[in-house]
């Protein structure tokens, strides 16, 4: 078992749907963030951290002007630049997603590699699971291919029901 998913009968489970110590699993991401950084030369400001503390808190999508809000009550200021600047330097550099059904970001669950994220998002409780995705290796691409068309970025974001909420909905 790893931080990053536990077993659900023969499937694991995303990180944002497994049980696991969240503690652990900010400050690991906290620190690989410090890290990537550092070694890409780029200034990790402490909004820019700040907003990545925030987005790593649950594992739900939040909006700017949620993330606005908590910027606020910690003394970084209340215009939306500042969140919006960071928001767009978390995810121009792989650190955040912007899952665009919901227009709001989350912290990157895979930020050691670049990858394809596919989002699970549950309706019923909001938790958003990222998972890695074949897209890039599947139809989606050869269909490109045939066209003549050079994908360039790809998100699945796919809204259903989470593990933990699935007694609710058969209820």
């Amino acid at each position: 078992m790893t931080s990053e998913s536990k077993k659900l009968g023969d499937v694991k489970a995303p990180l944002g749907f497994a049980q696991h110590d969240h503690s652990t699993c900010m400050n690991d991401a906290l620190t690989a963030a410090d890290a990537r950084c550092a070694a890409d030369g780029l200034r990790f400001t402490p909004v820019r951290r700040k907003v990545l503390e925030i987005l790593l808190q649950d594992h739900r999508a939040l909006g700017a002007y949620t993330i606005l809000d908590k910027l606020r009550e910690d003394g970084f200021g209340s215009q939306p630049p500042i969140a919006y600047r960071a928001l767009d330097f978390l995810v121009a550099n792989g650190l955040a997603h912007k899952i665009e059904r919901l227009n709001a970001f989350i912290a990157c669950a895979h930020t050691n590699h670049s990858h394809t994220p596919a989002f699970m998002i549950c309706r019923l409780c909001d938790a958003v699971a990222e998972a890695l995705s074949s897209t890039a290796q599947g139809a989606l691409c050869d269909t490109a291919r045939t066209t003549g068309f050079r994908i360039e970025r790809t998100v699945i974001e796919a809204e259903g029901i989470c593990p933990s909420c699935l007694d609710k909905a058969d209820a």
